[in-house]
């Protein structure tokens, strides 16, 4: 286990005490011990985080840099997270609960990816030549909005962290970064790697704190240009009314999902079930994006509940540093407590619980892979957004009944088909209103694929153009044209 060598704010390309002096404890989820005590940022603190960025917008090098200087920096700032991979690994392991050999082998090569996927995009910024129907010629600048502050989730503690600043520090903008406050240590080493990498202060901050205190502070802050935002709606909602009673700036909000599976007669019984258990199960369950309703055509229900539960039954428990161990601990005693008094509410409702349900036999916040089935869609179980390993399965005749279901939700991220016909995957893709649809697969992410939901999900997207350009201004220039032989 490493040294944790970071536990301060970063602030103006400094590692800096919290102006109250208080401290957060972060706790390892494997025994709910601590593993260290980091600053806990206020008010006061993002105020200072702001100052430094706003400085840093309006009269440092960084946004007057040329997109290939800030790119080679970038790139620097890349390569020495692939320096530190494993410690990297190690931390989000440490404070998620996060399997280790996936955080070797996904998450923090991810990391590396999406910053040079950006890095190789912030020379690539253009605007247009516009032909205007009067005497006037015109073009727009893509210019970048300024100071952001971005808000990111515990599930996801690196890939969040970069999924937000790749793209803002290649559009030439600062950013005031507040990881959770369940999560922060590997937010903390990336800004000693970014201060190694030539990243100017003040460029990116860092603030360790709680979300009514310095997110809040955040989300209303007067001179903060755009907050991105990931994690509940219901702190989206916040973040929303703070933004428009401040300075209306502009969000981008990644919020809840409560995901449907369809799975139709024609599909492949193991590959259908493996990828409804790993839907509902990667990551503990804790993903925004999780399969947690799962649909099947009758023609192959029981023959496919059979082939789940037995999976489910195998599916292997344990410490997040075990190469063999396919699920480790909910992040918290908080987050724990909250999934079982979701088993207990489906259970009172009258849902068949087919396994799981309750804690695993260990030390620590580990919880069996859970399958309710005889659920109906009005139960608490299939409405809300549980983040845990727990499934709501259903079976369905049509099409037309699969589609309805799948509809009926106030969340809108995401959504998967299961099946060998075009016909099917075409009809079924176009009508789930949903910012994301995968056929045939799940989890199928990408650095150059937008990536944000509809309805209660939020908006904006991450990855991609569309992840970048929202980071930009655009800004129109128009001159006259005298005595032009044509317009």
């Amino acid at each position: 286990m490493p040294t944790i060598k970071f536990t301060k704010l970063f602030i103006n390309g400094e590692f800096v005490d919290s102006v109250s002096g208080k401290t957060i404890e972060t706790t390892d989820p494997r025994n709910g011990e601590v593993i260290a005590k980091v600053a806990e940022g206020g008010k006061e603190d993002v105020d200072l985080a702001v100052k430094a960025a706003r400085a840093a917008f309006d009269h440092g090098p960084w946004p007057r840099m040329s997109g290939f200087e800030r790119a080679r920096i970038m790139m620097k700032f890349a390569d020495l997270i692939e320096e530190n991979l494993e410690e990297l690994a190690t931390l989000d392991s440490l404070d998620a609960g996060k399997l280790f050999s996936l955080g070797k082998a996904i998450d923090i090569p991810g990391v590396i990816s999406c910053l040079r996927y950006y890095a190789g995009a912030a020379d690539k910024i253009h605007g247009r030549t516009l032909k205007m129907s009067r005497e006037f010629q015109a073009y727009t600048l893509l210019e970048p909005i300024g100071v952001v502050g971005s808000i990111i989730p515990w599930n996801f503690p690196s890939t969040m962290f970069f999924i937000k600043a790749s793209p803002a520090l290649a559009a030439g903008c600062t950013v005031v970064m507040k990881p959770a406050e369940q999560t922060p240590l590997s937010a903390l080493y990336y800004a000693h790697l970014a201060k190694m990498a030539g990243v100017p202060d003040g460029v990116l901050n860092v603030i360790t704190g709680f979300g009514p205190t310095a997110g809040a502070a955040i989300s209303s802050h007067m001179d903060i240009d755009m907050v991105s935002f990931t994690g509940s709606t219901e702190v989206g909602r916040e973040i929303m009314k703070a933004a428009a009673t401040s300075n209306l700036k502009p969000v981008a909000l990644e919020l809840g999902g409560k995901s449907p599976l369809l799975i139709f007669d024609d599909a492949d019984i193991d590959m259908a079930s493996d990828l409804a258990l790993l839907g509902v199960l990667y990551n503990k369950g804790e993903i925004c994006v999780a399969g947690s309703r799962v649909f099947v055509q009758e023609g192959i229900y029981d023959e496919f509940v059979k082939k789940l539960v037995e999976k489910a039954k195998a599916w292997p428990i344990g410490d997040p540093f075990d190469p063999q161990v396919r699920q480790g601990p909910q992040i918290d005693k908080a987050q724990f407590d909250k999934i079982l008094r979701y088993i207990e509410h489906g259970m009172r409702e009258g849902a068949t619980l087919l396994t799981g349900g309750k804690p695993a036999e260990r030390q620590g916040y580990y919880i069996e892979p859970t399958i309710f089935t005889d659920v109906k869609e009005d139960m608490l179980i299939v409405k809300d957004e549980i983040f845990g390993p727990v499934m709501a399965l259903m079976k369905f005749k049509t099409i037309e009944e699969a589609i309805k279901s799948a509809n009926n939700t106030r969340y809108g991220l995401a959504a998967g088909i299961v099946t060998k016909s075009l016909d099917v995957a075409n009809t079924v893709s176009r009508s789930i209103r949903a910012g994301t649809i995968w056929i045939n697969c799940y989890f199928a992410f990408g650095d150059d694929c937008p990536f944000g939901g509809c309805k209660m999900s939020g908006f904006g997207k991450d990855h991609g153009s569309e992840g970048l350009h929202k980071y930009l201004h655009t800004k129109s220039v128009v001159t006259p044209i005298y005595n032009s032989p044509w317009l």
